[in-house]
């Protein structure tokens, strides 16, 4: 409770201009947070209606980390003070939007908090975007999710007529295949799904850096995390039909990661390669064993910083050059040789290296993958490797070659930009030295 009255508090503190004074405070908070973690409770209850396990508490810290660098990555909206104080209370009521999403243990509260973070993403992309397509992908983004929303809402009320609560521990096990699919289409469009990803990459393309970085941080997860509390409903009709969308999921992979080598927009191959690498994650939710599960919050976790900080490199250059396209953004490497490490640390974390999360979260998930069907193991050796393709595809064209020549001035990189580099790199290798926090929960 107290982090949410915190978060109240904090709403006059964005209106006062005080923009820095505000990212230190969200430090702060990440780091209180942090020292909350322990091993003593699978569920804190706070209230009846709210707790935390170790699921909860992963992604609500992920999501204050991530909320703190949005900040620090913003800082061209303070510099030309482009509406900051209102852009650092969307940030507040985002953040708090998901602290009560990933704490609920009402399955209608979860509903209604999942539904309103969408809000605000779309108020960042609409109003920080920077070409007039923004529009469209905010319509993309509302369409797609709202289509989902109201036959998810239906069957929560059916689920209350047959279980008598919304609790999540009370919730009756499902038999219904029409249930199944009104409640987790939901999810499936926001993970999201081969077949429903198309707001994605039109989303992140048009989206401010902040706004890419809490789409690919956080929002996907919260399609992962649904999945990951009522896939214990539908353990019979799921052991059924499971099969369908984990092949769905890896076939869509397969062709997002060649979808990917054809990109010519640094931040449109990202968005795919997100695409990607949550269609594993799905897969392994789907397989409904222990590895499975494990291994996807790991992958989320990695994915959410991985793919934060390459939004964040890809913004970097942008700022500098003002063009996303790869045949422009050549021969960083002459530009910004200290960049290039940055460059080649995120993007082998991206390709699952060691001693990346992504790694362990990747081992985890063929095995559990594999678990359930040993064809699935053709899809996952082609992925692993075209994924390892399009991300030195993208280091390559980028870093290499002659630079753009149309260039006439040009800075190197500040202090700001090199710590929100490594704030996104350092946990996302040195997690893995802990990785036992992260499968203990199932």
């Amino acid at each position: 409770m107290k982090f949410v009255f915190m978060m109240i508090m904090m709403i006059p503190l964005s209106f006062l201009g005080s923009f820095w004074l505000n990212q230190f405070i969200w430090f702060v908070m990440s780091f209180i947070f942090l020292l909350e973690f322990s091993f003593n409770y699978l569920v804190l209850n706070v209230s009846y209606d709210y707790g935390m396990d170790l699921l909860s508490y992963s992604l609500i810290m992920l999501s204050f980390w991530i909320c703190s660098l949005m900040i620090l990555a913003s800082e061209k909206i303070y510099f030309y003070n482009n509406w900051s104080g209102l852009f650092l209370f969307i940030v507040l009521l985002l953040m708090f939007s998901l602290y009560m999403t990933f704490g609920s243990l009402n399955l209608f509260v979860f509903y209604i908090f999942f539904e309103v973070s969408l809000i605000p993403t779309l108020i960042l992309i609409v109003g920080w975007g920077y070409q007039p397509e923004r529009l469209q992908a905010g319509i993309y983004l509302l369409f797609y999710t709202m289509f989902a929303s109201l036959p998810m809402m239906i069957s929560i009320f059916f689920c209350y007529s047959k279980s008598g609560s919304l609790q999540f521990y009370y919730l009756m096990k499902m038999n219904s295949l029409l249930v199944y699919l009104l409640i987790n289409m939901v999810f499936f469009i926001k993970v999201p799904m081969f077949f429903v990803h198309l707001w994605l990459p039109k989303a992140h393309v048009e989206a401010p850096v902040s706004g890419s970085m809490i789409l690919a941080g956080i929002m996907l997860k919260l399609g992962g995390y649904g999945l990951m509390r009522l896939m214990v409903l539908f353990t019979l009709i799921g052991s059924k039909i499971n099969l369908f969308f984990i092949s769905l999921s890896l076939v869509g992979g397969l062709y997002i990661s060649l979808i990917c080598m054809r990109q010519s927009d640094m931040k449109s191959l990202i968005a795919y390669s997100s695409v990607a690498h949550m269609g594993l994650v799905l897969s392994g939710i789907m397989t409904m064993n222990y590895w499975g599960l494990a291994g996807s919050l790991v992958m989320m976790i990695a994915h959410g910083l991985c793919s934060s900080g390459l939004f964040c490199l890809a913004n970097i250059s942008y700022e500098r050059i003002s063009s996303r396209s790869l045949y422009l953004n050549k021969g960083l490497m002459n530009l910004m040789p200290n960049l290039t490490l940055m460059w080649f640390l995120l993007i082998s974390s991206n390709m699952a290296a060691p001693p990346s999360l992504n790694l362990l979260g990747e081992i985890m998930l063929i095995n559990s993958i594999m678990g359930f069907s040993s064809l699935n193991m053709i899809f996952l050796m082609m992925i692993s490797f075209f994924s390892a393709v399009y991300s030195l595809f993208l280091y390559s064209f980028s870093q290499h070659g002659c630079f753009y020549s149309g260039m006439y001035s040009f800075y190197m990189c500040s202090v700001r930009e090199y710590l929100l580099l490594m704030l996104h790199w350092v946990p996302l290798n040195f997690l893995i030295l802990s990785s036992d926090l992260l499968v203990l929960w199932v």
